[in-house]
């Protein structure tokens, strides 16, 4: 964990991404796909070492609201369960300007679970390391002078569950997950993806 922080730590003072949105479009296609638990677990999470403080309720809140909101969209007739650990998060302070610009980052483990078949589809957690929106102003001065940290917490979160869906359609194709046909990913299938969102979807 810690050369995990020391990766995430280099990664977020260089890496930002563009654009953000709103839930205004049809969800793209995910066969049966229903939401049945939202599990989201914090108790293992690390805090990264120049990172605002965010507990674990508060965590646990921003990402289920936002899992809700997004994948409460769809209305299969299979329903599926998630369970999302948080592993670690650095929530940008402020930096020095042009100097040191801190990016907010955020790392996820995610499993996927077949109600009717009571199954995992992924045998091992998949890991991904979500970056937050940036502007023009924040790849200067850093998100931490224009954002508070509720701010951080939802865009973060916002970008998680975009980054889940986009996953999980990449499955839905290629395994044939939310179908009859649904193949179970085995261990080692899945490796760690860094995700950079942007858009507005």
């Amino acid at each position: 964990m810690i050369r995990l922080f020391a990766v995430l730590t280099s990664l977020a003072l260089l890496v930002g991404c563009g654009g953000s949105g709103v839930l205004d479009q049809p969800p793209p296609p995910l066969g049966d796909f229903k939401l049945g638990h939202n599990i989201v677990v914090t108790s293992n999470m690390q805090k990264g070492p120049i990172s605002r403080e965010a507990s674990q309720e508060e965590w646990k809140a921003a990402l289920t609201g936002a899992i809700d909101e997004r994948f409460g969209r769809y209305e299969g007739e299979g329903l599926y369960h998630f369970g999302i650990s948080v592993e670690g998060y650095m929530l940008a302070p402020k930096g020095v300007p042009l100097l040191y610009a801190p990016k907010s980052a955020l790392i996820v483990n995610v499993t996927v679970w077949q109600d009717s078949k009571a199954r995992k589809l992924n045998e091992s957690p998949y890991q991904m390391t979500i970056f937050e929106n940036t502007d023009q102003e924040s790849l200067l001065v850093g998100s931490g002078w224009g954002r508070g940290k509720d701010e951080q917490l939802v865009g973060l979160s916002f970008n998680a569950t975009r980054a889940l869906e986009k996953w999980l359609v990449q499955q839905h194709e290629e395994l044939g997950w939310f179908t009859p046909d649904a193949k179970v990913a085995p261990k080692g299938y899945f490796k760690a993806d860094t995700n950079t969102i942007g858009g507005d979807t």
